[in-house]
């Protein structure tokens, strides 16, 4: 069997390539994909698989937008943080779906779901549907900010940013490109106005992007430190008492 991941956060995307290999280590996963553009022009120039594992929610759209550029002719296995109001849809739309964090049991109850389907029952997925019941229930949160440079304001997007960090009463900003700017919001109005499955409040300091860690290192006690992208020179613990939610949301959850 042939399968691709479809998944924007690359930690997820390994955590679920081993618990395939765990159900079944036969099974080929021949591709890990992260966005909607890339998605596409894999499926335009590859030969299909069997099976795909698809996250809703994806770095530059919803997953939904691939059916509406190329014909997918796989079985789709849904994986998603939204929760029930959406899994009835996912249910009569494709083979299954698999609510993160996403458990061995279940996944391998899916897999065998798809060995036993009979392809006379196939569905065609009403793409339009799903990303219209998607896009009513989604929180909108924070895409772009603006901040002052010299005598300028300087729209800055998101997506382009690696952290947040907090030092004498003042918020920075910390782009991928390794520029900071400071910005006239705390570390608290930030993370209400963010999506919290990108961005994580560690400790008083700093709210992190997930894209911007780079590794974690565990230290005697449960004690975590990360390593960031862009890199600062001070050491970074996670607050022990938000150990157990960290890893949580590095799990998908």
């Amino acid at each position: 069997m042939r399968t691709i991941i479809i998944e924007d956060e690359e930690f997820a995307a390994r955590r679920l390539e081993n618990m395939i290999r765990e159900y079944d280590s036969t099974i080929e996963i021949v591709a890990k994909l992260q966005s909607v553009k890339e998605s596409v022009a894999w499926l335009k120039s590859n030969l299909h698989p069997d099976l795909i594992f698809l996250d809703i929610q994806l770095e530059d759209d919803l997953s939904f937008a691939i059916f509406d550029q190329v014909e997918v002719k796989s079985q789709i296995i849904f994986t998603t943080a939204f929760d029930e109001y959406a899994i009835k849809a996912f249910k009569l739309k494709s083979i299954d779906y698999l609510l993160k964090p996403i458990g061995q049991t279940d996944l391998n109850q899916a897999i065998a779901k798809y060995k036993n389907w009979n392809s006379e029952k196939n569905v065609i997925i009403d793409s339009n549907e799903l990303r219209a019941l998607i896009s009513q229930k989604q929180p909108q949160f924070r895409e772009r900010f603006s901040v002052s440079v010299g005598e300028k304001l300087k729209s800055i997007n998101v997506e382009d940013i690696a952290y947040f960090f907090s030092t004498s009463g003042i918020t920075f900003m910390v782009m991928n490109a390794n520029k900071q700017y400071s910005i006239d919001l705390s570390l608290d109005m930030l993370k209400e106005q963010l999506n919290p499955r990108e961005f994580f409040r560690i400790n008083r300091q700093y709210l992190v992007k997930l894209k911007a860690i780079a590794n974690v290192h565990v230290y005697p006690k449960s004690r975590l430190k990360l390593e960031l992208n862009p890199l600062q020179q001070d050491e970074i613990f996670i607050s022990q008492d938000k150990v157990p939610e960290f890893k949580r949301w590095m799990d998908g959850e």
